[in-house]
Order: structure tokens, then C-alpha cells, then sequence
């Protein structure tokens, strides 16, 4: 995408300091689950989207997701644009999502970092991408209500 129409997208810690209550919602329901969620993810303008179980951690600041060598992991380093939504509770529904761009995060001291306690056993078949944020939603209902009441950040206001 040229620059001129790149989205502004922030970093966990930035949309947190943002928007404390939403971010930490969107902890919770990303917690709950032990950090699984959908990601989905796209591969140039003519591609169709394409939907992955994934773990995501929030670590120092950052929304990280580790990935194996597939798919997704070829739409996040080629593409970048992804759009994330926890799992919902039956019990609770209320939901969450993120989209934006993601990065990836070279081998060292970061990936270090973020791999140590993660989920799941982590080695160098791995690939790290940071998601950075454009957009959160959290969408609050109780189980027989309809619509939901959405909550919406953004990194561009």
C-alpha cells in the first residue's frame, strides 16, 4: 500500500495508554482464552481472505503472535494487513477484535524476550510478528440481548 494511504497504527502499549478501559477488556477476553483467537489474513489485492487458529501474548507493550513457516506467515510478511478476534465466551458474549499491519521481529533480544513463558515451546521454526493496531472493537451484550453495545478505537484519531 503506498504510504500516502497507509492507516496510522499503534503499538498495545500506545492504544492502551489511549483507551485504558477498552485495551484492558480486550486483555481479558484475549486471557480468558489462554491467548487463542482467529487471525485473518490477506495476500495481495486479488487474493481471498483466509482465517487461522493462532496464541497471541501481550508483551512488553506489544500484541505478538508466533507462526510456523504456512500461509499466514507468507500474507503477514508479504501483505501485513490481518484482523483479529478472540474467542467468545457462550456464557458471556461479549467480543473483541483488532486489525491493522503486522512486523516482523528478526532473531535477538526482543523475540528472546517474548518467546520466554510464551503459551507453547518456542524454537527457530517459529516466526514472530508484532501486530501493531489501527482499529479495536469490543462489542458488550449479555447472553439474551441483541445488539451489542460497541466500544471503537482508533489509531488515526
Amino acid at each position: 500500500m503506498p504510504e500516502s494511504h497507509a492507516a496510522r497504527t499503534a503499538g498495545w502499549a500506545d492504544f492502551a495508554a489511549a483507551s485504558p478501559d477498552l485495551a484492558a477488556a480486550g486483555a481479558r477476553h484475549l486471557d480468558r482464552a489462554n491467548g487463542a483467537a482467529l487471525l485473518a489474513t490477506v495476500r495481495g489485492a486479488d487474493a481471498a481472505p483466509r482465517l487461522h487458529p493462532v496464541t497471541v501474548g501481550i508483551v512488553e507493550g506489544g500484541l505478538y503472535v508466533f507462526v510456523l513457516d504456512s500461509a499466514k506467515r507468507r500474507d503477514l510478511e508479504e501483505d501485513g494487513r490481518y484482523a483479529l478476534h478472540a474467542h467468545q465466551d457462550k456464557a458471556a458474549p461479549d467480543e473483541f477484535s483488532v486489525r491493522g499491519r503486522a512486523r516482523l521481529i528478526h532473531a535477538g533480544d526482543l523475540r528472546d524476550r517474548v518467546a520466554t513463558g510464551w503459551f507453547f515451546e518456542v524454537d527457530d521454526t517459529y516466526w514472530l510478528f508484532e501486530l501493531a493496531i489501527e482499529t479495536a472493537i469490543l462489542g458488550e451484550r449479555a447472553a439474551d440481548e441483541w445488539p451489542p453495545r460497541y466500544t471503537r478505537w482508533s489509531a488515526g484519531s
